[in-house]
């Protein structure tokens, strides 16, 4: 959550960190892990702040994203299997959302998750790149969509505040779906041909 004034620069890094963790992920694997701890933390300090409280929200995502950089940078293995863990939770989300009008259920997000930790684990270099490559292309569209919104025709009674819902594209987009996948499949691509070629993680 933050200012509604600030969601042109929020959308830039999700664009970003979004195309480096597409088609570079594995490659800078430490590196997106710093990023996605700051947006996380970001996120997270900052919905705990109120909407009226701008200088909070401001303060509480700078503090809240430095703190998860500096968590998932540290905590090296234990990001892998959240990698893993977040794929799984972003392909219930995806999935589910394209049959039904709702969120999943907690035990098919969680079952997805586990299994998507244990699968990162077993086979980190794949498992890496397809994840980087998923989550990646993921957070670029939703950075593109918010600079589209922001730039598109003002709505009558907008909200103050600026409220990422990274898995919910609206019911009039669903070509997010298409674009998703085929820029996941790219960043794939790109990562076993290209960037990710190589065997050593960066440091």
């Amino acid at each position: 959550m933050l200012p509604n004034s600030y969601q042109p620069a929020a959308a830039f890094v999700l664009i970003i960190g979004g195309a480096i963790a597409c088609f570079a992920g594995y490659r800078l694997f430490r590196s997106v892990l710093a990023i996605y701890g700051f947006i996380l933390g970001a996120l997270m300090a900052s919905s705990i702040m109120g909407s009226t409280n701008s200088i909070g929200m401001i303060l509480g995502a700078i503090a809240g994203g430095i703190v998860g950089a500096i968590v998932l940078t540290f905590a090296y293995f234990g990001g892998i299997a959240l990698i893993g863990a977040g794929l799984g939770a972003l392909v219930a989300h995806v999935s589910w959302t394209q049959l039904r009008p709702t969120d999943p259920p907690a035990v098919v997000i969680i079952s997805l998750a586990i299994f998507g930790a244990i699968g990162a684990m077993l086979l980190q270099r794949y498992i890496i790149v397809v994840g980087t490559a998923v989550i990646g292309a993921w957070t670029l569209l939703i950075g593109v969509l918010a600079l589209v919104a922001e730039r598109g025709p003002a709505r009558s009674g907008a909200a103050t505040v600026w409220i990422l819902y990274p898995f919910s594209p609206a019911i009039d987009q669903r070509w997010v779906s298409f674009a998703f996948i085929a820029i996941g499949i790219i960043g794939t691509a790109v990562q076993l041909s290209v960037t990710g070629r190589k065997g050593a993680l960066s440091t």
